[in-house]
């Protein structure tokens, strides 16, 4: 424990330097899912609590775990332990609950067959099923009462460390995704629903191993969008696209994420003025402040100068103490044309809808 120690010194003198900033260290960088696992706090001058909750990420799910200190209060560093979430996996990151402090990440090793279905292994091997777009359902008024909900996920094909994915490991960029939006009117006499899109897609994405390069990750792909009708209500578009990734990640949990999607329409019949509406370009920039908020931005801007905003606003519910009731609060705002694919050439008022989402 003597260098543990010493890390601890280090840190603790890093501490002062930042200023009020509390810091983490692990011994090992590792833990077990559902086992006990410790952690070294390291104060910047104030008293040791004895007891912190910290956040434990680990893909697309946040668990807020409570960690018991352990020892004497004396001296810059104090342990603390407590349980790692039984559904943990893969490379997971964990920092203080309501205070500044730096980022731990932890290997978590998979356990059996179906965490390795819901999993994420590895930094350099992303989970076989994962999400794609937000999940929510949320609620607003505008001329009568109205509901919008959406589901996202998207499958990776091949195994990176099995099979055909092994022997050629750029199979394993070969990607299923599928992203569902419905738009609910709640206030006509059958409650029907007013638009469905349905967008299938099938892609290979490349991601960077390198930190220092320029582009983190490039998806080049197809996707096919209709609303399921026949007849004159029947709208889809099919589309080939390319979509860049950038992310900027801090040590306090912070990241902002740039990745616009550039299309070419290979089929519009059924709407063929719709780049005029929708453009060549979804323009999306999301933000995470590491601990309560997370904003996603779409913009598209039309070739005849129409367009569309939609922003989604998420707060985690656990960080309102609210009670067991997990998942985020969302609140949605879209004004423009094209609120679904059958009303891609009319615009809507000014919407705004609050509900619940599950991947904001």
């Amino acid at each position: 424990m003597r260098w543990l120690a010493l890390a601890a010194l280090l840190v603790s003198l890093e501490a002062y330097a930042l200023g009020s900033k509390w810091l983490l260290v692990s011994a090992d960088g590792k833990a077990e899912a559902g086992q006990r696992f410790e952690l070294v706090l390291v104060t910047p001058g104030e008293p040791f609590p004895d007891e912190i909750e910290v956040r434990v990420t680990a893909g697309a799910t946040e668990v807020q775990v409570s960690m018991k200190g352990e020892g004497s209060t004396d001296g810059p560093r104090r342990i603390y332990s407590g349980i790692m979430p039984p559904g943990a996996t893969g490379v997971v990151s964990v920092h203080l609950w309501g205070a500044e402090s730096n980022t731990v990440m932890l290997q978590v090793p998979r356990r059996d067959e179906m965490q390795r279905l819901t999993g994420r292994p590895s930094p350099a091997e992303e989970a076989p099923l994962s999400a794609e777009d937000p999940v929510y359902f949320v609620l607003g008024y505008r001329e009568g009462w109205n509901a919008r909900f959406q589901l996202s996920f998207k499958y990776r094909l091949f195994d990176a460390g099995s099979g055909y994915g092994a022997e050629q490991p750029w199979l394993s960029g070969f990607h299923f995704g599928y992203t569902q939006s419905s738009l609910w009117d709640l206030s006509a006499q059958s409650k029907p629903f007013k638009d469905t899109s349905y967008r299938p897609a099938f892609f290979w994405r490349w991601r960077s191993r390198d930190d220092r390069a320029w582009l983190d990750a490039t998806r080049l792909g197809f996707e096919h969008e209709s609303n399921g009708q026949a007849g004159v209500d029947s709208r889809s578009i099919n589309t080939l696209f390319v979509r860049p990734e950038w992310r900027w990640k801090r040590d306090d949990g912070r990241e902002l994420e740039f990745t616009p999607k550039i299309y070419s329409y290979l089929d519009k019949s059924e709407n063929p003025d719709i780049s005029a509406y929708r453009g060549y370009v979804d323009w999306r920039i999301r933000y995470d402040s590491g601990g309560q908020w997370i904003t996603t931005a779409v913009a598209r801007v039309g070739t005849a100068g129409y367009g569309s905003v939609l922003v989604d606003l998420s707060r985690r519910t656990r960080d309102m103490r609210i009670g067991a009731l997990s998942g985020y609060l969302h609140i949605q705002y879209f004004n423009g044309y094209g609120e679904t694919i059958v009303d891609y050439n009319v615009r809507s008022k000014a919407q705004l809808r609050v509900g619940l989402a599950i991947v904001p």
